[in-house]
């Protein structure tokens, strides 16, 4: 190349550094966790699981006034389940977990492209599931407005799998990755507007799932199930509310009707103090009511942060409870200030279910949670505990008798979180 050539580039891309705005950043995130029921009942004869995971991230992201490009690379690593000198990764679990273009469409529209997370308000039909290590995205092209206190996006999605012999090919589209509600297409209308002291949004979703002959292999159509619903957040001063209003309709995989199917959800927080928050609420999620068998009426939040719902211990909807005598979570917290870096929540949970186990029981137990955070210099330590008091209708629910159980199902974990700042270009 020559030297003109070269005097040239550099001064473009010298311009369009200067233009830019470059973000470097990653995370290391390891947590210990001694599980003794975490997820359900626990034997009497079982032992304790007891490990460490780590997730590490690593962040990119390009800002212009065109668009906006971010990339997170993302690996979730168990301590141990390499074999030692193993030349590669035993769990194949490094993966793009963001890849995203947001372009600036003008006249405040703009597109978002690629691999991304879906966060809307407090998460409870879609979030990002950050407790997780491994986290969830969404592959999705999202049309997005906005204006003063006003947001609209719509949403699409088709998933496809090249990899699938009768999938990826001139005679159709068959879609063979199921599990945790994974779905062939999506739809959804969000909108939101914001007012003084309230926000209202409105969520209109549709998911379609493959369905298959009797054979599981032969396409049968799309199941299409639709989720729509409310989401209002009052505050005012020291008192705030929030009201979640959702209804399920249409069909499930297998062409499972769904109909009757609610999630309904009240919470009230009160800052008593500078040092003490306190909250209250209620969430009922419709069961299904097996003495009808006409229409699946038990609701599912599908893509929501559900780890950070009804108990952190994960006994309901974190891959399990679908299909079952849905749930009557009423809750009380209390958030304490110990000092300028440090906290300690505590919250107390009593569940039952909304409808009736075959026993006729409907009482489930209560869970106690606690978690204690201290900021440090660039890092913070959590610590969590918490136990689960189960009554005659969890035992019911997750197959094993009070005398085979577990005198004690309890929780407990450390979790280390330090997010480095490797380049910000706009400081």
């Amino acid at each position: 190349m020559k030297p003109i050539y070269i005097l040239f580039t550099l001064i473009s891309l010298y311009g369009s550094i200067a233009r830019a705005q470059f973000t470097l950043d990653g995370e290391f995130r390891p947590r210990t966790e001694l599980r003794h029921g975490f997820g359900s009942i626990i034997a009497d004869d079982a032992d304790a699981g007891f490990g460490v995971s780590t997730r590490m991230r690593l962040n990119a992201g390009y800002v212009i006034d065109a668009y906006t490009f971010y990339l997170s690379l993302q690996d979730v690593m168990v301590w141990g389940e390499n074999r030692q000198l193993l030349p590669d990764d035993e769990n194949n679990s490094f993966a793009v977990f963001e890849a995203w273009a947001d372009i600036n469409l003008g006249s405040n529209f703009s597109a978002k492209l690629g691999r991304q997370t879906l966060d809307y308000d407090d998460q409870r039909i879609m979030g990002s599931v950050g407790w997780t290590q491994q986290g969830r995205n969404h592959d999705a092209a999202i049309l997005k407005y906005a204006i003063g206190s006003f947001q609209l996006d719509l949403g699409l999605a088709f998933s496809q799998d090249y990899d699938n012999p009768s999938g990826f090919q001139s005679v159709g589209n068959a879609y063979n990755t199921t599990g945790f509600f994974s779905y062939k297409t999506m739809q959804y209308l969000y909108l939101k507007q914001g007012w003084k002291n309230l926000n209202g949004s409105l969520l209109m979703l549709n998911n379609g799932f493959q369905n298959f002959e009797v054979d599981g292999t032969t396409p049968d159509g799309i199941s299409n199930l639709q989720t729509l619903g409310t989401h209002l957040d009052y505050k005012k001063g020291s008192f705030g509310a929030a009201l979640n209003a959702f209804i399920q309709t249409g069909e499930r995989q297998g062409a499972v009707d769904v109909g009757g199917a609610y999630l309904l959800g009240l919470d009230f927080k009160y800052k008593a103090s500078a040092k003490v928050a306190l909250g209250a609420g209620l969430e009922m999620i419709s069961g299904n009511d097996t003495s009808t068998g006409d229409k699946m009426e038990a609701f599912f939040p599908l893509y929501g942060t559900n780890h950070k719902f009804n108990g952190f211990m994960d006994y309901f909807y974190v891959g399990n409870h679908a299909n079952s005598v849905g749930l009557f979570d009423v809750h009380v917290s209390a958030n304490f200030k110990l000092g300028e870096k440090s906290s300690l929540m505590v919250k107390a949970l009593n569940f039952s279910g909304e409808q009736e186990l075959p026993s006729g029981e409907k009482s489930l137990g209560t869970e106690l949670d606690l978690v204690f955070s201290q900021a440090f210099n660039g890092y913070s330590l959590q610590l969590g505990y918490s136990q689960m008091f189960a009554n005659d209708g969890m035992y019911e629910l997750k197959g094993i008798t009070e005398d085979a159980a577990a005198s004690s199902q309890n929780w407990a974990w450390a979790m280390l979180v330090i997010k480095p700042k490797f380049l910000n270009t706009s400081k």
